[in-house]
């Protein structure tokens, strides 16, 4: 994509879907160009649709769970001579079920994409930024990250691992003109829990939060400069709130309660 607009530019990653992809309509509809990534075939459709604001849309199929599709896609976003000027590190994945059952490669498919493909991204992202002084990232976190994550144990300890991840960037870059958000959503409606294999779960069969107020607050929350933002609805942010006085050791019960397999019938 090669543009004389004076537009600014943002990079979406998992954009095919969901929240990324309401994130996505956010840039758009505030007059960003957009570099939108995901893996599968619907990322053509997601593009089509997001060329219907008037906004120059590249879109780039890469495995971010690979060395070779983070650099594919920064590949991508140097090719189109502009700087970013924001950056939503959204890609992630699930798996449902007790860690003993699980597939190993199905955890270690949560960790290279929630984790490390979010690390050499920013890496590229925020030398980047800091070089010019100028940039804005957000960082999908989630609620679950405040909790251990019984049934979701790999899960919950990646977004975990972006929450600190994220709040450790807000402090080292405290004296520049670069900002870190966290977007820390509840249970959404999504393609998370099918993907997940957790449609039999209490939490995949109750209501969920609409992706598109997530990403509204997501959005706003970046444009502001907020360091995080608990999006969705009252019950999410309560969640939240409620999760800071509760030990550990509650909260796992709790989410075993919410993710068993099976606990949508008890």
């Amino acid at each position: 994509m090669t543009s004389s607009t004076t537009r600014p530019l943002a990079l979406v990653t998992g954009a095919s879907s969901g929240i990324g992809r309401e994130l996505a309509h956010e840039f758009a509809e505030h007059g960003f160009d957009l570099v939108v990534t995901a893996e599968d075939a619907r990322l053509d459709a997601a593009a089509a649709d997001l060329r219907t604001a008037r906004v120059d849309v590249h879109a780039v199929r890469a495995d971010l769970r690979t060395a070779d599709g983070v650099e594919q896609l920064w590949s991508a976003v140097t090719a189109t001579g502009r700087p970013l000027d924001a950056v939503a590190l959204n890609a992630g994945v699930g798996k449902g079920g007790a860690f003993v059952d699980t597939e190993l490669a199905d955890e270690l498919a949560i960790i290279a994409l929630n984790i490390t493909s979010t690390v050499r991204l920013a890496k590229h992202v925020l030398r980047d930024m800091t070089a010019r002084d100028e940039g804005r990232v957000l960082i999908t976190s989630s609620v679950a990250s405040t909790m251990p994550g019984s049934f979701q144990a790999v899960y919950n300890a990646s977004k975990s691992f972006l929450q600190s991840f994220a709040e450790a960037l807000q402090e080292e870059l405290r004296d520049t003109a670069v900002t870190v958000t966290s977007l820390m959503p509840g249970p959404t409606e999504t393609d998370f829990f099918r993907r997940a294999d957790m449609e039999d779960t209490k939490v995949g069969a109750s209501s969920k939060d609409d992706a598109g107020q997530v990403a509204r607050q997501g959005f706003e929350a970046l444009m502001k400069g907020e360091r995080r933002v608990v999006a969705g609805s009252r019950g999410t942010r309560a969640q939240e709130a409620v999760g800071k006085v509760i030990p550990d050791a509650l909260k796992a019960k709790m989410h075993r309660r919410m993710a068993e397999p099976g606990s949508a019938d008890q």
